[in-house]
C-alpha cells in the first residue's frame, strides 16, 4: 500500500489507535438495536417523545363500559324500559331486552373526582393518575375481528400488532431481550391466538416474544436434554460457515439477515430471560403489593410485576392478556352474555389488585412519568339487557357503539375524563375516538408520527393506522 510506504513509525501507531477507536464505534453502530431493515423513514422518534415503553392491558372479551367506567344515573331511571328505539343495533346475538342499571356503585374518587364503580376498588384509589376515554369506537360487534382492530387497526389478521410497531419504529432498548413480550393469561389463550401479536409483513425481528409462566417461559429457548457447555460449538461454527457462504453467493437478503438476528437473540435470551423472569429476590412487601400472596390473583400478579421487570431492562413494549378463549369450558373471559355482575366480578378480583400494585410500583420507582399504561377491551357491553323484549335479564351483549378506555402516565392528562356517551351509555356522542385515533395517540406521545411510521408492503405505504387517525392532543398533559 503507497499510503504505509510514506508512514512513520510513530504515524503508523497513531492511525492504528484511532483506527481500532472507530472500529470499536463502528461496531457499536452495527449493534445498536434501533436500526430497522427496510425502514424508509429512519428518523425516529419524529420528536421528543413523552412515552419510552408502555404496558399494554387488554381485557378480552369485552368489558362492560356502563358498570366500570362510564357512569350513567340516566340508565338508573329508566331501568325497566325499553330502549325505545326501531333501529336493528349490530349486535352479536340480536336480543334487545330492557334497559337495566348497572350491577355496580358507582361514586366520585380521588381528588380529581373521577366517577368509577365498585367493580375494580383498588384501581380506583390510582383515579388521581388515570385518563379514562369515555367515547371509544370500533367497527365490529364480533370478538375475533374486534380484537384484531384493537391490536392492529384492522379487522382481519395478517397485519402488524401496536407492539410490532413500536419495535419497528424505535427498537429496544437491549441486546438480550425482545422489544416486544406478551404475557397470556394462564387459562388460555385470547381468541386469535399469535395473530394477536403478529409482525405481519413488517420483519420478523418484531413479533411479540410470548413468556410463559413456570420454569420454561419460553418455548423451545433450552434443549429438551442438558448438554455440556460447548458441545455445540461446531454444529454452531458449521451453521455460521453456511450462512457466510450463502451471503456471499446471493447477497444477505432481509430474510436470512432476520432470522440470524433472531437466532442470535434467542441464544442471548438463554441467560437474560431466566435472570429477568426470577423475582425471588423481590422484597416481600412488593410481591404483596402485586397480590402474589393470594390464589385468585397470584398469576396476574406475576405478569405484572415481570412486565416491569422486562421494562428495566430494556423491552419496549409489553402486552398482558386478561381473559383467555371466548367460550372455553371453564369460561375465562369477559364475555357477559348471561350475567355480568357475576361474569365482572371474578374477571375483575383477578386483576384489581394487581393492575394497581403495578401503578403504584411504577409511581413509586419514578418509572410511570415516562411509561404509558394502556387498558384497553375489543368492545363495550349494551346498555339494555340480553333477553327478550319485556324482560330485564343479567347479561348484556356486545356494543361497538360505545366504550371506555384507559391511560395513565407517559405524558397524559392524569385524573381527567374525555369524551362522552349518550344518557344511557348506548352510543358516543361527543369527542368520539376510534381505534385508528387512539393507535395515533398512543403513536404520537412514544415520539412518533403514525403518518411516517410506514413499511412498503405489495405496492402500498402500510401503517398501522391505515388511511385514518386523528392524534387526541386534549389528553395531553
Amino acid at each position: 500500500m503507497k499510503f504505509l510506504d510514506n508512514i512513520n513509525r510513530r504515524d503508523f501507531f497513531n492511525w492504528g489507535i484511532r483506527g481500532i477507536g472507530a472500529t470499536a464505534f463502528t461496531s457499536l453502530l452495527a449493534s445498536n438495536t434501533k436500526a430497522h431493515a427496510g425502514l424508509k423513514h429512519d428518523t425516529f422518534p419524529n420528536f421528543t417523545p413523552r412515552a419510552k415503553r408502555a404496558i399494554h392491558i387488554s381485557l378480552v372479551g369485552g368489558m362492560s363500559h356502563v358498570d366500570s367506567y362510564d357512569y350513567k344515573p340516566g340508565l338508573d331511571k329508566a331501568h325497566g324500559k325499553p330502549l325505545g328505539s326501531n333501529e336493528k343495533p349490530d349486535i352479536f346475538f340480536g336480543q334487545v331486552g330492557q334497559l337495566r342499571r348497572s350491577d355496580f356503585k358507582f361514586k366520585q374518587r380521588g381528588q380529581s373526582g373521577l366517577w368509577l364503580s365498585s367493580m375494580f376498588p383498588n384501581i380506583a384509589e390510582m383515579a388521581d393518575e388515570m385518563t379514562v376515554i369515555r367515547s371509544m369506537t370500533t367497527n365490529s360487534a364480533n370478538h375475533t375481528p374486534a380484537l384484531f382492530f384493537a391490536n392492529s387497526g384492522f379487522e382481519f389478521n395478517g397485519f402488524p400488532s401496536a407492539g410490532s410497531w413500536v419495535s419497528y419504529g424505535l427498537g429496544c432498548e437491549s441486546e438480550t431481550l425482545p422489544a416486544f413480550v406478551v404475557l397470556g393469561d394462564k387459562r388460555g389463550g385470547p381468541n386469535g391466538g399469535a395473530s394477536n401479536w403478529t409482525s405481519g409483513f413488517l420483519p420478523s425481528q418484531h413479533q411479540g416474544v410470548e413468556l410463559r409462566t413456570g420454569k420454561t417461559p419460553v418455548r423451545d429457548l433450552f434443549p429438551a436434554i442438558d448438554q455440556q457447555e460447548g458441545s455445540d460449538k461446531a454444529a454452531r461454527t458449521f451453521l455460521k460457515r453456511l450462512n457466510t457462504l450463502h451471503a456471499d453467493r446471493n447477497g444477505l437478503d432481509s430474510i436470512l439477515s432476520n432470522r440470524m438476528r433472531s437466532y442470535e437473540l434467542a441464544a442471548r435470551m438463554q441467560l437474560s430471560v431466566p435472570q429477568v423472569s426470577n423475582i425471588k429476590g423481590e422484597p416481600e412487601h412488593i410481591k404483596k403489593m402485586y397480590g402474589l400472596n393470594e390464589s385468585r390473583t397470584e398469576d396476574t400478579g406475576r405478569r405484572c410485576l415481570l412486565a416491569r421487570r422486562l421494562l428495566e431492562g430494556g423491552v419496549r413494549f409489553v402486552q398482558i392478556y386478561s381473559g383467555g378463549p371466548i367460550g372455553g369450558s371453564p369460561r375465562a373471559s369477559w364475555d357477559a352474555h348471561e350475567n355480568v355482575k357475576e361474569n365482572h366480578s371474578v374477571e375483575a378480583g383477578r386483576i384489581d389488585k394487581p393492575i394497581a400494585g403495578l401503578l403504584r410500583d411504577l409511581k413509586q420507582r419514578g418509572m410511570l412519568d415516562d411509561t404509558l399504561i394502556l387498558f384497553t377491551t375489543e368492545f363495550g357491553r349494551t346498555p339494555f339487557a340480553q333477553s327478550k323484549a319485556n324482560q330485564v335479564g343479567p347479561g348484556r351483549d356486545h356494543n361497538k357503539y360505545g366504550f371506555s378506555c384507559w391511560l395513565a402516565g407517559g405524558g397524559v392528562k392524569p385524573g381527567i375524563s374525555y369524551g362522552q356517551t349518550d344518557e344511557i351509555g348506548w352510543k358516543t356522542v361527543e369527542n368520539p375516538v376510534h381505534w385508528h385515533d387512539f393507535h395515533a395517540t398512543v403513536l404520537h406521545l412514544m415520539g412518533m408520527d403514525h403518518k411516517k411510521l410506514t413499511y412498503y408492503h405489495n405496492g402500498i405505504e402500510r401503517r398501522l393506522t391505515n388511511v385514518h387517525g386523528q392524534v387526541v392532543n386534549d389528553i395531553f398533559a
